[in-house]
């Protein structure tokens, strides 16, 4: 990306959830920021992924995911889908799982379950488009977004 246009992308503001996935007795998570809904008619939300994230090959083989609507209380949280070792991402965390068997978080505000019904490659990210198949409510607050957040994510340079 031109350096020209890093401060006018730095000034864009996302909301930002997380993404959980399983494949078979595989189960991880992940930041994701570059997230929209798409239509509601069907309900569907595209999510962009790089593909040398672990998750994408997740997503790619269970063509199934979830996505997680954060307090903006619970930035702390982040750090823990952060890191490379999904083992350690659900440790101490309650979740379980519903239709897709992607892990569905227990303390968040709302969570969607999601079929991948596109993908599409314009760029350097896959952006997987998901019907909306469940969801859910588990408590009142307000969303987290980069607002909240330290910095944003605007590409590796």
């Amino acid at each position: 990306m031109e350096k020209k246009w890093l401060s006018a992308f730095s000034n864009m503001t996302y909301g930002i959830y997380v993404l959980t996935v399983k494949y078979d007795d595989t189960v991880n998570g992940m930041i994701a920021s570059w997230v929209t809904q798409v239509s509601y008619e069907p309900p569907l939300i595209l999510v962009a992924v790089h593909p040398n994230r672990y998750s994408h090959n997740l997503i790619e083989k269970s063509d199934a995911f979830a996505l997680h609507v954060l307090d903006k209380s619970q930035k702390d949280m982040l750090k823990r889908f952060k890191g490379p070792d999904p083992e350690k991402k659900f440790v101490d965390l309650s979740w379980e799982t519903k239709k897709t068997g992607a892990p569905i978080l227990k303390d968040c505000m709302a969570w969607f379950e999601l079929q991948v019904k596109e993908r599409h490659d314009p760029g350097n990210h896959t952006l997987f488009i998901g019907e909306v198949i469940n969801s859910g409510v588990n408590s009142p607050g307000t969303p987290l977004c980069t607002l909240e957040y330290d910095g944003m994510y605007i590409g590796k340079q």
